[in-house]
């Protein structure tokens, strides 16, 4: 497997680069996030590198931070999402954003991406929510008091209340509420309406 490449950017066409490395030139498909922070062609040029065998073809993705190949790797692992949507996707967010939406379970920030549906937006945040969103704070401290309205929002969601419901009534939680008196708080809301 080709985890690395180190080598002279040859060429640069959105999403596809050229690396030479000791003579040999590999193409590589990369996000936009990479590709906006390459170096100009005839510089070195360092790639983590991701490695995809198909039946008909041999496949390099390439990403500056491990964070990307790391997002990149958990979004291919989901039934249904291929490596060019999980490009799509990486070139739609950074890896932080993503992070985010995940934790907020905001499927209207995956939908902006091209090729993202509604469904698609859902199983991605249901599938990611362990995956990426525990990697959102890394400002350190104690949890700010988002993180647990979107620990309200995963559970109301998870009873079965549509999307909408649960935004609506998660934003009525009072901010300084912990998650169980959030939940609690929320179901009244929710019998109410």
């Amino acid at each position: 497997m080709i985890g690395r490449l180190s080598g002279t950017l040859l060429s640069k066409a959105p999403p596809q680069v050229l690396v030479d490395v000791h003579g040999v030139g590999y193409e590589v498909d990369v996000p936009m996030s990479t590709f906006y922070d390459l170096p100009s062609t005839g510089e070195k040029v360092a790639l983590l590198t991701h490695f995809v065998v198909r039946e008909d073809a041999q496949l390099l993705y390439g990403f500056l931070t491990e964070g990307e190949r790391a997002a990149f790797r958990a979004l291919i692992r989901i039934s249904g999402v291929g490596p060019r949507t999980a490009l799509s996707v990486l070139s739609g967010l950074s890896v932080a954003d993503l992070a985010q939406a995940v934790t907020l379970q905001e499927a209207g920030r995956l939908v902006k991406v091209p090729g993202i549906g509604k469904k698609t937006a859902e199983r991605l945040l249901l599938e990611l929510k362990d995956k990426l969103g525990p990697q959102l704070p890394a400002a350190g401290g104690a949890p700010a008091p988002a993180d647990h309205a979107a620990d309200v929002l995963r559970a109301l969601l998870s009873l079965g209340y549509s999307e909408r419901e649960a935004t609506v009534a998660a934003k009525q939680v009072p901010p300084d509420a912990g998650v169980s008196e959030g939940i609690k708080h929320a179901l009244k809301a929710l019998a109410k309406g």
